[in-house]
């Protein structure tokens, strides 16, 4: 795949004093965090340790205070170009110009292994075509660019101390102290190489020096991890490159020691460019989650499946509590639940979009969609071997059942967690209805103690009730709310969750409704938030995920040419290395976190549903999907 065109213009500043656009950035990580670094050579946001630690790279949100780590080209008029090594979380940064060609190699170790230094990010410079000047910059800025730092130097190492925090810079070049942060200058020729290698910033403890030989080492042994898990997939359909990156892109937004999947690595990436629809994505919701374990299974990765399905299974705790089994909407990657959100009033914003948040006021809310996308993927999980459940899980699963059973006719803030007031959502009746159908499923196919006969009641109620209150007459077509006459995406995943049939009338005429409203050459909105009020000012773009949506519906209803088209033009909207953000604006950019999960797993969905469907005589209905 092609890398980005990026020109640096006389007199432009590469990465510091300016935003990069958010498509213009790439993702590396170690299963416990990751960073972004730009096309202009800048690590612009890194969090060491876990994915939800304070930032010590922020310039993303805020160029002047939220610190940076850039390596770029003294001068200007380079042209830059980034690409992965092939199946690979290895991210390259090419610089083009008139006096040669320099390559900026960023990885992240996977741990694991006795002895290996844990939260290591290493820069490796290399020229490959003539000879040039590199200006190196490290600039961390704790705490969000809260905590204020020392630092101790010595020749070509570096040691940054803040409260409770401190960075350690390895390298094989003289670093020069600049105030408190350090800079360095490399006149490299053909053949040359620098490398520079960043550790700790999870605690207080200096972390020991990283030798030239570690870094050799652990690019060699980084590669070969990331070989032997594509290796694993068994995927081999049309689209091996984009989906193999899209699981990558999962992969690499997973915290290892417990399986947990972020939503994305970022907060505070605005769906409006000067925008308040700022958010932190730090977190593993429920839906999340619950949707990543389909897309996992899709690709054979039984055990990430099992992992996400083990973490999963431990998170109603809220059964102790007062409300039952009840669950909250998402949690930290380590299973704790403050999210308590916070605004950091120093920080510019990306683009001067405020607030920056972090932590999230939406994890409290009564969202009653995340029961049946819980129990569907224990469901799944189950059905394809890649679960098991003991009689203590089934008794926590049946408290979730009664749960739902007793509370799924009330009102919610729905999938979108809009802070307009609670509505009757017909998305959150349908996956209440796919709470207690899964339910009833495994309780028939396990033979275990259950009330069957209570949520199959529930669940037949429900189903009445979608049809006579979220059935618009006038409009042919469900509708977000009960009473309402908005229509919401949300909807595609009515059939994919079989409450209706891909090809009956009522879900037919939905479709070309949905189509007709929210649909913008190919692209589709979540809802319009002016015939639906959220509670936020301003607009935003097309949800991604929606458009991936939107395929597999196409798909099972018989329009195959039509929904290999919308797909085909969608993946001309993800970035130079197949990335995606949340939303994607009225020109076709990257708005939101970046990359987001639900966009990624999305797409692998469609795409295995396509090669189901492409792959069948006459294009009927794929076995594995009835």
């Amino acid at each position: 795949m092609m890398g980005a065109l990026r020109i640096i213009k006389p007199g432009q500043t590469i990465g510091a004093r300016s935003y990069a656009p958010i498509a213009e950035h790439g993702l590396i990580g170690n299963l416990r965090s990751a960073a972004l670094v730009d096309t202009g050579g800048t690590v612009s946001w890194y969090c060491p340790g876990r994915f939800d630690a304070p930032s010590v790279f922020a310039s993303l949100l805020d160029p002047d205070r939220g610190g940076l780590f850039r390596i770029a080209p003294a001068g200007h008029g380079w042209t830059a170009r980034q690409l992965y090594l092939p199946d690979s979380a290895v991210l390259v940064t090419r610089f083009l110009g008139d006096d040669g060609v320099a390559e900026v190699v960023d990885f992240m170790p996977v741990t694991g292994r006795a002895g290996d230094t844990p939260d290591l990010l290493v820069r490796v410079v290399r020229v490959v075509r003539g000879e040039l000047r590199l200006e190196v910059r490290c600039a961390p800025r704790f705490d969000y660019g809260r905590a204020t730092h020392t630092l101790e130097h010595e020749g070509d190492a570096a040691v940054f101390r803040a409260p409770g925090r401190t960075l350690r810079l390895d390298s094989d070049h003289k670093l020069t102290p600049d105030g408190e942060d350090v800079t360095a200058v490399l006149d490299l020729a053909v053949g040359e190489r620098a490398w520079f290698a960043l550790s700790g910033g999870t605690s207080d403890g200096i972390p020991r020096r990283v030798a030239v030989s570690e870094v050799d080492g652990r690019y060699r042994s980084t590669l070969d991890w990331w070989h032997r898990w594509v290796s694993a997939s068994t995927y081999r359909g049309r689209w091996r490159e984009t989906v193999m990156r899209s699981a990558i892109t999962l992969k690499l937004l997973t915290y290892d020691p417990t399986g947990a999947v972020v939503a994305a690595p970022t907060a505070a990436l605005p769906e409006q460019i000067g925008g308040e629809r700022n958010w932190d994505y730090r977190y593993t919701w429920i839906r999340d989650a619950s949707f990543s374990v389909h897309a996992l299974l899709r690709l054979g990765y039984v055990d990430e499946a099992r992992r996400l399905f083990r973490w999963m299974a431990a998170r109603p705790n809220g059964m102790d509590g007062a409300d039952g089994g009840s669950l909250q909407l998402m949690y930290r990657v380590d299973g704790s639940a403050d999210l308590d959100e916070h605004i950091l009033d120093h920080l510019g914003g990306y683009r001067g979009s405020r607030p920056v948040r972090i932590g999230n006021g939406a994890a409290h809310q009564l969202q009653l969609d995340i029961y049946g996308e819980f129990l569907d993927a224990i469901w799944t999980t189950y059905q394809s071997g890649g679960g098991r459940l003991g009689t203590s899980g089934w008794a926590r699963l049946c408290q979730l059942a009664d749960w739902v059973t007793a509370h799924w006719d009330q009102p919610d803030e729905g999938i979108w967690e809009t802070r307009g007031g609670r509505k009757d959502f017909v998305y959150g009746r349908v996956m209440s209805w796919v709470a207690l159908d899964r339910m009833v499923r495994l309780a028939g196919m396990l033979g275990w103690p259950a009330q069957s006969a209570g949520w199959a009641a529930a669940r037949d109620l429900i189903h009445k009730q979608v049809m006579a209150k979220g059935w618009h007459p006038g409009k042919r077509s469900f509708v977000q709310a009960y009473g309402s006459e908005v229509l919401d995406a949300a909807l595609l995943v009515m059939p994919l969750v079989g409450f209706v049939s891909d090809t009956e009338p009522a879900w037919l005429s939905t479709l070309d409704a949905l189509g007709e409203a929210l649909v913008s050459d190919s692209l589709v909105y979540r809802y319009d938030p002016t015939a639906s009020p959220d509670g936020l000012r301003g607009h935003e773009g097309t949800f991604s995920m929606c458009t991936f949506w939107y395929v597999e519906t196409l798909a099972r209803a018989g329009r195959l040419a039509e929904a290999r088209f919308v797909f085909e033009k969608m993946l001309t909207y993800g970035n130079h290395l197949g990335l995606y953000a949340e939303e994607l604006g009225l020109h076709g950019e990257q708005l939101g976190n970046f990359p987001q999960a639900f966009t990624h797993l999305a797409l692998i969905n469609a795409a295995t549903t396509l090669d189901a469907y492409l792959d069948t005589p006459d294009h009927r209905r794929p076995a594995d999907l009835a």
